[in-house]
This record gives structure tokens, C-alpha cells and sequence, in this order.
């Protein structure tokens, strides 16, 4: 029996960490904005820092640094590199 994946929103990985984006929780408009930005399903990203009380979150995914709202990084799930799918 596979183990099941553990899946983290964006916002809770620790300034440092890195994960793979494994699923967006949002609608048409917040998963069209994402894909353009470059973010998808399968992607890697590293979470470089984010501001108390909800701020804005900044992230590098390949050599591009992006700041999301909070809001729209919460809805970013990833699986924290490290932990195995099976």
C-alpha cells in the first residue's frame, strides 16, 4: 500500500525549504495566473522569505525570484523535498 504523500500549503515551509508544487487549490483565474507565472504541478520551488501577519511570500523557481500574496501562496500545496512519494 503507497504512503500517502504529505502535502504542505507554500505559506508553511520555512524560509530555505524547497518542495514541488504536487497540486493549486483555486480557481480558473488563480491557476491561469500561476501557470503564466511559471508555476504548475511538478515544478520546484524554494521559498527565500516571507513577512509576518500574512505578507507577501517570495519564492525562486528556477532563476526567477517572485513575490505572491499571501492568499495565493496559501493555495500552492507542495510536497517538502525529502519526503518520498511511495
Amino acid at each position: 500500500m503507497p504512503k500517502k504523500i504529505k502535502l504542505v500549503p507554500l505559506t508553511q515551509l520555512e524560509s530555505g525549504e524547497t518542495g514541488i508544487v504536487k497540486e493549486i487549490h483555486g480557481g480558473q483565474g488563480v491557476t491561469k495566473r500561476l501557470n503564466a507565472l511559471g508555476i504548475f504541478p511538478g515544478i520546484k520551488i524554494t521559498k527565500l522569505s516571507s513577512m509576518i501577519l500574512h505578507g507577501p511570500v517570495v519564492i525562486r523557481l528556477k532563476n526567477t525570484e517572485l513575490a505572491l500574496g499571501f492568499g495565493m501562496a496559501n493555495k500552492i500545496l507542495v510536497q517538502k523535498d525529502g519526503y518520498c512519494e511511495n
